[in-house]
């Protein structure tokens, strides 16, 4: 059973929003950034299984299948932040894959820490795979011959070292569980910060984005499209801080 939508952003930029009944993450695909035989870059691959038996990773396959974009060509794995809904299916795809892995140094340590947790609630043992490339503030560059670029934000509020990833050139902003449509990530996790949250907003809705692709949807939408809606965005999410 299919359980994501898919929808094509911007060339390259694939948005595969979760509509099953359980909880999961929307899902990001980059195709054909980075060089090499396995040239897409996933961004949050979400769960492996759910409690009422829905198989979030093997839809997100399907519908990347339907998009033409196999798994198997996965190259590199981001995680916005470590909690499970978004980055528990990330050892199953490293084990069909080969793919390397990112996030951020403090989230990495956080899921070291406290930020593991989270899987016992999910009868799941924290991911094995080590990050390969820890990811910090700054442009990241990932396929060096056809010019793909993505500018790291470091955005603590939700979890200690989450982050969004901005496409400059399509103005796209991968938000993970920053900011969503008219709503914004919860603070009263262990590592979540209203002080921190307030910060990541006021800096995101300074940027020059035309779409923001949460990691979760909202009765508001399932993202945020044209520039006076993102604006319109960040000044009601302003008003929840």
């Amino acid at each position: 059973m299919l359980l994501h939508r898919s929808a094509g952003i911007t060339d390259g930029v694939y948005f595969y929003l979760w509509v099953g009944q359980g909880i999961n993450s929307n899902s990001v695909v980059l195709a054909n950034a980075l060089d090499g035989s396995q040239p897409h870059v996933l961004i949050d691959p979400g769960m492996t299984g759910g409690a009422i038996g829905e198989r979030p990773l093997d839809s997100l396959a399907q519908a990347m299948a339907a998009d033409g974009l196999q798994m198997e060509d996965v190259g590199l794995v981001i995680g916005t932040h470590c909690h499970p809904d978004h980055f528990q299916a990330v050892d199953e795809v490293v084990r069909c894959t080969g793919a390397k892995v990112a996030l951020s140094l403090p989230e990495y340590e956080f899921l070291k820490g406290p930020g593991g947790a989270f899987y016992g609630g999910f009868g799941a043992n924290p991911p094995a795979a080590r990050p390969s490339l820890m990811l910090q503030e700054g442009e990241l560059s990932l396929g060096p011959s056809n010019g793909w670029r993505a500018e790291v934000l470091i955005t603590p509020g939700h979890s200690p070292g989450s982050v969004c990833l901005y496409l400059r050139e399509s103005k796209v902003l991968v938000s993970g569980d920053v900011v969503f449509p008219g709503s914004i990530g919860r603070m009263d996790f262990v590592g979540g910060s209203m002080r921190q949250m307030r910060e990541s907003i006021d800096r995101l809705s300074r940027m020059d984005v035309e779409y923001i692709l949460p990691g979760h949807s909202s009765m508001a939408g399932p993202l945020v499209s044209g520039r006076d809606n993102v604006v319109r965005n960040f000044q009601m999410v302003r008003m929840m801080l």
